[in-house]
């Protein structure tokens, strides 16, 4: 095992977070904007107005892009394993 490679292993599973986790965090920024401005126009300041859609949007995103986001970790994983045992 090289040096760089723990560095370079960091750099590339951060990386690989931030692609993965975006579609999950971009859904819920959308849908807890729109939530807001629906409560700030009806003054309905209920938090369990604000929590189940941001919670069911983001039970929609898992099941839809679910498994490309497996399918991307567990490719990263296994290089990663590869790469640690000196065969990659």
């Amino acid at each position: 095992m090289s040096p760089e490679l723990p560095s370079s292993l960091l750099r590339e599973g951060l990386g690989l977070l931030v692609t993965t986790g975006a579609p999950l965090f971009a859904a819920a920024l959308v849908v807890g904007l729109l939530v807001g401005v629906l409560q700030a126009a009806t003054q309905i300041n209920d938090p369990a107005a604000g929590f189940l859609p941001r919670a069911a949007t983001a039970v929609l995103v898992c099941w839809l892009a679910g498994p490309w986001m497996a399918d991307r970790l567990a490719g990263f994983l296994a290089s990663a394993i590869t790469r640690m045992s000196g065969h990659g």
